[in-house]
Protein backbone atom coordinates (compact mmCIF):
# COMPACT_ATOMS: atom_id res chain seq x y z
CA UNK A 1 0.00 0.00 0.00
CA UNK A 2 2.44 2.19 0.75
CA UNK A 3 4.61 1.89 -2.39
CA UNK A 4 1.16 2.62 -4.28
CA UNK A 5 0.77 5.51 -2.63
CA UNK A 6 4.28 6.87 -2.84
CA UNK A 7 4.07 5.97 -7.03
CA UNK A 8 0.80 7.70 -6.96
CA UNK A 9 2.46 10.88 -5.52
CA UNK A 10 5.46 10.26 -7.84
CA UNK A 11 2.86 10.74 -10.77
CA UNK A 12 1.29 13.61 -9.72
CA UNK A 13 4.17 15.37 -9.26
CA UNK A 14 5.66 14.69 -12.44
CA UNK A 15 2.32 15.99 -13.85
CA UNK A 16 2.20 19.24 -12.16
CA UNK A 17 3.66 22.00 -14.88
CA UNK A 18 6.29 24.24 -13.68
CA UNK A 19 5.28 27.51 -12.04
CA UNK A 20 6.05 30.37 -14.78
CA UNK A 21 8.68 32.79 -14.54
CA UNK A 22 8.12 35.93 -13.78
CA UNK A 23 8.49 38.25 -16.91
CA UNK A 24 11.84 39.96 -17.44
CA UNK A 25 10.19 43.53 -18.55
CA UNK A 26 8.96 44.00 -15.37
CA UNK A 27 9.98 46.84 -12.99
CA UNK A 28 7.23 47.03 -10.48
CA UNK A 29 5.56 44.92 -8.03
CA UNK A 30 2.34 44.28 -6.85
CA UNK A 31 0.39 44.78 -4.00
CA UNK A 32 0.49 40.87 -3.59
CA UNK A 33 3.78 40.38 -4.90
CA UNK A 34 3.52 39.93 -8.46
CA UNK A 35 4.85 41.90 -11.53
CA UNK A 36 3.24 45.06 -13.05
CA UNK A 37 4.20 45.50 -16.48
CA UNK A 38 5.72 48.96 -17.56
CA UNK A 39 5.31 50.31 -20.88
CA UNK A 40 8.81 50.90 -22.37
CA UNK A 41 8.65 54.89 -22.44
CA UNK A 42 8.59 54.72 -18.70
CA UNK A 43 12.62 54.69 -19.07
CA UNK A 44 12.79 57.55 -21.13
CA UNK A 45 10.78 59.50 -18.30
CA UNK A 46 13.14 58.72 -15.55
CA UNK A 47 16.31 59.07 -17.98
CA UNK A 48 14.77 62.00 -19.69
CA UNK A 49 13.54 63.91 -16.52
CA UNK A 50 17.09 62.82 -14.60
CA UNK A 51 19.50 64.15 -17.31
CA UNK A 52 17.44 67.56 -17.38
CA UNK A 53 17.20 68.31 -13.80
CA UNK A 54 21.26 67.38 -13.49
CA UNK A 55 22.24 69.34 -16.67
CA UNK A 56 19.86 72.47 -15.44
CA UNK A 57 21.95 72.57 -11.83
CA UNK A 58 25.63 72.18 -13.40
CA UNK A 59 24.72 75.39 -15.58
CA UNK A 60 22.14 77.44 -13.30
CA UNK A 61 24.89 80.27 -12.94
CA UNK A 62 25.14 80.70 -16.95
CA UNK A 63 21.07 80.55 -17.33
CA UNK A 64 21.13 83.20 -14.69
CA UNK A 65 23.67 85.62 -16.80
CA UNK A 66 21.31 85.44 -19.17
CA UNK A 67 18.58 86.53 -17.41
CA UNK A 68 20.14 89.76 -16.31
CA UNK A 69 21.73 90.34 -19.64
CA UNK A 70 17.97 90.54 -20.84
CA UNK A 71 15.92 92.62 -18.30
CA UNK A 72 14.71 96.38 -19.15
CA UNK A 73 16.74 97.78 -16.88
CA UNK A 74 19.90 95.88 -18.02
CA UNK A 75 20.57 94.61 -14.27
CA UNK A 76 24.14 93.19 -13.74
CA UNK A 77 25.48 90.88 -10.80
CA UNK A 78 26.94 94.47 -9.00
CA UNK A 79 23.14 95.10 -8.57
CA UNK A 80 22.14 92.07 -7.46
CA UNK A 81 25.02 90.56 -5.79
CA UNK A 82 26.72 87.33 -6.55
CA UNK A 83 24.75 85.36 -4.76
CA UNK A 84 22.00 85.66 -7.13
CA UNK A 85 24.03 83.00 -9.36
CA UNK A 86 23.01 80.16 -7.13
CA UNK A 87 19.59 81.59 -5.88
CA UNK A 88 17.14 79.18 -6.07
CA UNK A 89 19.29 76.37 -8.03
CA UNK A 90 18.18 73.45 -6.33
CA UNK A 91 14.51 74.28 -5.71
CA UNK A 92 13.96 75.29 -9.37
CA UNK A 93 16.47 73.01 -10.84
CA UNK A 94 13.67 69.85 -9.41
CA UNK A 95 11.26 71.63 -11.48
CA UNK A 96 13.37 70.11 -14.25
CA UNK A 97 12.76 66.61 -12.96
CA UNK A 98 9.15 67.05 -14.07
CA UNK A 99 10.27 69.01 -17.58
CA UNK A 100 12.19 66.89 -18.69
CA UNK A 101 9.79 63.40 -18.11
CA UNK A 102 7.56 65.29 -19.58
CA UNK A 103 9.10 65.97 -22.86
CA UNK A 104 11.19 62.92 -23.16
CA UNK A 105 8.03 60.75 -22.18
CA UNK A 106 5.43 62.30 -24.16
CA UNK A 107 7.73 62.50 -27.12
CA UNK A 108 8.54 58.38 -26.64
CA UNK A 109 5.16 57.67 -26.24
CA UNK A 110 3.58 59.61 -29.45
CA UNK A 111 6.88 59.29 -31.62
CA UNK A 112 5.88 56.43 -32.75
CA UNK A 113 2.47 56.90 -34.43
CA UNK A 114 2.47 60.38 -35.31
CA UNK A 115 6.23 61.23 -36.22
CA UNK A 116 8.48 63.43 -34.40
CA UNK A 117 7.47 66.72 -35.20
CA UNK A 118 3.97 65.87 -33.48
CA UNK A 119 5.63 64.24 -30.61
CA UNK A 120 8.20 66.91 -30.00
CA UNK A 121 5.08 69.62 -29.86
CA UNK A 122 3.00 67.44 -27.65
CA UNK A 123 5.96 67.07 -25.19
CA UNK A 124 6.94 70.53 -25.36
CA UNK A 125 3.16 72.05 -24.50
CA UNK A 126 2.93 69.17 -21.97
CA UNK A 127 6.71 70.77 -20.26
CA UNK A 128 4.88 73.79 -20.21
CA UNK A 129 2.92 73.09 -16.76
CA UNK A 130 5.69 73.24 -14.83
CA UNK A 131 8.31 74.73 -16.89
CA UNK A 132 6.34 78.48 -16.58
CA UNK A 133 6.25 78.27 -12.94
CA UNK A 134 9.98 77.09 -12.67
CA UNK A 135 10.49 79.98 -14.91
CA UNK A 136 8.25 82.27 -13.47
CA UNK A 137 10.22 81.59 -9.40
CA UNK A 138 13.50 81.77 -11.06
CA UNK A 139 13.78 84.72 -12.83
CA UNK A 140 12.83 86.94 -9.74
CA UNK A 141 14.78 85.24 -7.49
CA UNK A 142 17.59 86.41 -10.19
CA UNK A 143 16.60 89.72 -10.33
CA UNK A 144 16.14 89.84 -6.93
CA UNK A 145 12.78 90.35 -6.58
CA UNK A 146 12.39 87.85 -4.04
CA UNK A 147 15.50 86.31 -1.54
CA UNK A 148 14.29 83.36 -1.93
CA UNK A 149 12.51 80.53 -2.87
CA UNK A 150 9.92 80.59 0.09
CA UNK A 151 9.52 84.11 -0.28
CA UNK A 152 9.13 84.09 -3.92
CA UNK A 153 6.45 81.11 -3.65
CA UNK A 154 4.43 82.95 -0.82
CA UNK A 155 4.28 86.17 -2.44
CA UNK A 156 3.20 85.29 -5.26
CA UNK A 157 0.81 82.95 -4.25
CA UNK A 158 -0.76 85.87 -1.88
CA UNK A 159 -0.68 88.57 -4.55
CA UNK A 160 -1.40 86.86 -7.67
CA UNK A 161 -2.49 83.68 -7.05
CA UNK A 162 -1.95 80.54 -8.98
CA UNK A 163 -1.85 82.46 -12.71
CA UNK A 164 0.67 85.03 -11.08
CA UNK A 165 2.80 81.15 -11.24
CA UNK A 166 2.13 81.10 -15.00
CA UNK A 167 2.74 84.85 -16.03
CA UNK A 168 3.98 85.44 -19.42
CA UNK A 169 2.27 81.92 -20.37
CA UNK A 170 1.73 82.71 -24.31
CA UNK A 171 5.19 83.77 -24.69
CA UNK A 172 6.71 81.13 -22.69
CA UNK A 173 4.54 78.44 -24.56
CA UNK A 174 5.60 80.64 -28.22
CA UNK A 175 9.37 80.16 -27.39
CA UNK A 176 8.83 76.95 -26.00
CA UNK A 177 6.96 74.27 -28.56
CA UNK A 178 9.32 75.80 -31.75
CA UNK A 179 12.31 75.03 -29.61
CA UNK A 180 11.70 72.12 -28.62
CA UNK A 181 10.30 70.73 -32.29
CA UNK A 182 13.00 72.04 -34.08
CA UNK A 183 15.77 70.75 -31.11
CA UNK A 184 14.06 66.95 -31.02
CA UNK A 185 13.61 67.29 -34.86
CA UNK A 186 17.02 68.15 -35.58
CA UNK A 187 17.92 65.21 -33.07
CA UNK A 188 16.49 62.97 -35.53
CA UNK A 189 17.52 64.30 -38.57
CA UNK A 190 21.18 64.34 -37.51
CA UNK A 191 20.95 61.31 -35.72
CA UNK A 192 19.63 59.52 -38.93
CA UNK A 193 22.32 60.42 -41.31
CA UNK A 194 25.16 59.65 -38.98
CA UNK A 195 23.81 56.42 -38.18
CA UNK A 196 22.84 55.93 -41.68
CA UNK A 197 26.97 56.79 -42.73
CA UNK A 198 27.86 53.93 -40.04
CA UNK A 199 25.85 51.48 -41.88
CA UNK A 200 27.70 52.53 -45.30
CA UNK A 201 30.99 52.04 -43.48
CA UNK A 202 30.33 48.22 -41.67
CA UNK A 203 26.92 46.59 -42.45
CA UNK A 204 28.09 43.72 -40.53
CA UNK A 205 27.51 45.52 -36.88
CA UNK A 206 24.43 47.59 -35.95
CA UNK A 207 25.23 51.57 -36.10
CA UNK A 208 24.84 52.89 -32.81
CA UNK A 209 26.07 56.35 -31.95
CA UNK A 210 28.61 57.38 -28.75
CA UNK A 211 28.02 59.64 -26.16
CA UNK A 212 29.75 62.34 -27.63
CA UNK A 213 28.23 61.94 -30.75
CA UNK A 214 24.97 62.43 -28.67
CA UNK A 215 26.48 65.22 -26.83
CA UNK A 216 27.74 67.23 -30.35
CA UNK A 217 23.92 66.77 -31.52
CA UNK A 218 22.63 68.08 -28.72
CA UNK A 219 24.94 71.19 -29.12
CA UNK A 220 23.84 71.47 -32.73
CA UNK A 221 20.29 71.16 -32.70
CA UNK A 222 19.77 73.87 -30.09
CA UNK A 223 22.10 76.35 -31.47
CA UNK A 224 19.73 75.95 -34.32
CA UNK A 225 16.34 76.32 -32.08
CA UNK A 226 18.04 78.93 -30.07
CA UNK A 227 18.56 81.22 -32.84
CA UNK A 228 15.38 81.20 -34.01
CA UNK A 229 13.79 81.83 -30.82
CA UNK A 230 15.47 84.40 -29.08
CA UNK A 231 13.54 87.02 -29.55
CA UNK A 232 10.57 85.29 -28.25
CA UNK A 233 12.99 84.44 -25.32
CA UNK A 234 13.55 88.03 -24.52
CA UNK A 235 9.65 88.89 -24.82
CA UNK A 236 9.63 86.03 -22.01
CA UNK A 237 11.50 87.65 -19.50
CA UNK A 238 11.02 91.00 -20.09
CA UNK A 239 7.53 90.05 -19.70
CA UNK A 240 8.41 87.82 -15.91
CA UNK A 241 10.52 89.74 -14.77
CA UNK A 242 8.59 93.11 -14.80
CA UNK A 243 8.17 94.03 -11.28
CA UNK A 244 12.31 94.32 -11.11
CA UNK A 245 11.84 97.35 -13.20
CA UNK A 246 10.54 100.92 -12.29
CA UNK A 247 9.53 101.42 -15.98
CA UNK A 248 5.67 101.31 -17.21
CA UNK A 249 4.77 97.85 -17.35
CA UNK A 250 4.07 95.81 -20.61
CA UNK A 251 0.42 95.33 -21.43
CA UNK A 252 1.19 92.17 -23.30
CA UNK A 253 3.60 90.35 -25.54
CA UNK A 254 2.90 92.35 -28.48
CA UNK A 255 3.05 95.76 -26.34
CA UNK A 256 6.57 94.23 -25.10
CA UNK A 257 8.05 93.48 -28.14
CA UNK A 258 6.55 96.37 -30.45
CA UNK A 259 8.34 99.12 -27.33
CA UNK A 260 11.55 97.01 -27.76
CA UNK A 261 11.53 97.71 -31.82
CA UNK A 262 10.62 101.43 -31.15
CA UNK A 263 13.11 102.13 -28.47
CA UNK A 264 15.81 100.21 -28.38
CA UNK A 265 15.74 98.72 -31.84
CA UNK A 266 15.60 95.11 -33.17
CA UNK A 267 19.25 94.22 -31.98
CA UNK A 268 17.61 94.46 -28.47
CA UNK A 269 16.03 91.53 -29.22
CA UNK A 270 18.90 89.51 -29.46
CA UNK A 271 20.54 90.45 -26.06
CA UNK A 272 21.48 87.43 -24.14
CA UNK A 273 22.07 85.24 -26.64
CA UNK A 274 25.94 84.65 -26.20
CA UNK A 275 24.48 83.71 -22.41
CA UNK A 276 21.68 81.66 -23.68
CA UNK A 277 23.43 79.59 -26.31
CA UNK A 278 26.08 78.40 -23.60
CA UNK A 279 23.18 77.57 -21.75
CA UNK A 280 21.31 76.07 -24.49
CA UNK A 281 23.67 73.98 -25.75
CA UNK A 282 25.45 73.24 -22.80
CA UNK A 283 22.04 71.91 -21.44
CA UNK A 284 20.87 69.99 -24.02
CA UNK A 285 24.10 68.70 -25.06
CA UNK A 286 24.22 67.09 -21.29
CA UNK A 287 20.55 65.91 -21.59
CA UNK A 288 20.64 64.16 -24.96
CA UNK A 289 24.32 62.52 -23.56
CA UNK A 290 23.25 61.61 -20.59
CA UNK A 291 19.57 60.30 -21.92
CA UNK A 292 20.34 57.84 -23.77
CA UNK A 293 22.81 55.74 -21.36
CA UNK A 294 20.72 56.08 -18.19
CA UNK A 295 17.60 54.83 -20.73
CA UNK A 296 20.00 51.74 -22.00
CA UNK A 297 21.04 51.41 -17.98
CA UNK A 298 17.82 50.93 -17.10
CA UNK A 299 16.11 48.75 -20.00
CA UNK A 300 18.87 46.18 -19.49
CA UNK A 301 18.33 46.60 -15.46
CA UNK A 302 14.65 45.76 -16.06
CA UNK A 303 15.32 43.20 -18.75
CA UNK A 304 14.22 44.99 -21.51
Amino acid sequence: AILSISSTCHAIELNIPAAASPPTTTAAIGPRGGSIPLPSWSNKVIAGGTSRALAQALLYPVDALRTLAQTRDGRTLADVGANALLRGCAQTSSFALFTGAFQFGIFAAVNERYGPLVASAAGAAGSCLVSVPQEVIKQRLVTGVYSSFREAVGKIWQSEGVLGFYSAWRPTVSRNVPFVVITFTSRDILRGKILRRKEQKDSTQPARLTSAENVGIGITSALIAGLVTQPIDVIKTRMMTQAASKAMPYTSAYDCASTILRTEGWRKLYSGFGQRSVYMCGLWGITFGLEPLMASYLEKRNGQ
